[in-house]
C-alpha cells in the first residue's frame, strides 16, 4: 500500500480547501435536494469552485453530507459574500440544520 504525504504534491494542490457540511433534515428530502441543486449551480458558477458531491446516508434518512473542494479559502469566502447566496442559505436553513467545517489536505492514499 502506498501512502503519499501531501508535501510531495504540487503547491496548487496544497492550497485546495475542502468544505464538509453535514445536514440533518427538518423538512422534506425532495425539497432539500431541489434547493441544494440550485445552491450547487450557484457555487459552480463562482471563481475558485472545483467540485462537490452530495452524499446521502445509507441507514439514516434525512442525513446528508456535502463535500466541496475550492481552489483556496479566499475563493470560498468570496462566494459566501455574494448577495445572491443569502437566499440559498435561507432556503437550506429552512429545511435542514447544517454543520459546515473547512479542511485542508494532509494525507492522500492511492492504490499502488
Amino acid at each position: 500500500m502506498t501512502v503519499t504525504v501531501l508535501p510531495a504534491v504540487s503547491q496548487r494542490e496544497l492550497s485546495v480547501i475542502t468544505l464538509i457540511n453535514r445536514f440533518q433534515l427538518t423538512g422534506s428530502a425532495e425539497e432539500f435536494e431541489r434547493v441544494f441543486d440550485s445552491t450547487s449551480a450557484f457555487f459552480a458558477a463562482q471563481p475558485g469552485f472545483v467540485r462537490h458531491r452530495l452524499l446521502r446516508h445509507l441507514d439514516r434518512p434525512g442525513r446528508y453530507v456535502n463535500v466541496a473542494d475550492w481552489e483556496d479559502e479566499r475563493s470560498f469566502r468570496q462566494a459566501l459574500r455574494q448577495p445572491e447566496f443569502a437566499a440559498h442559505r435561507a432556503a437550506l436553513r429552512a429545511l435542514s440544520d447544517g454543520d459546515p467545517e473547512l479542511y485542508t489536505p494532509l494525507l492522500e492514499r492511492v492504490p499502488s
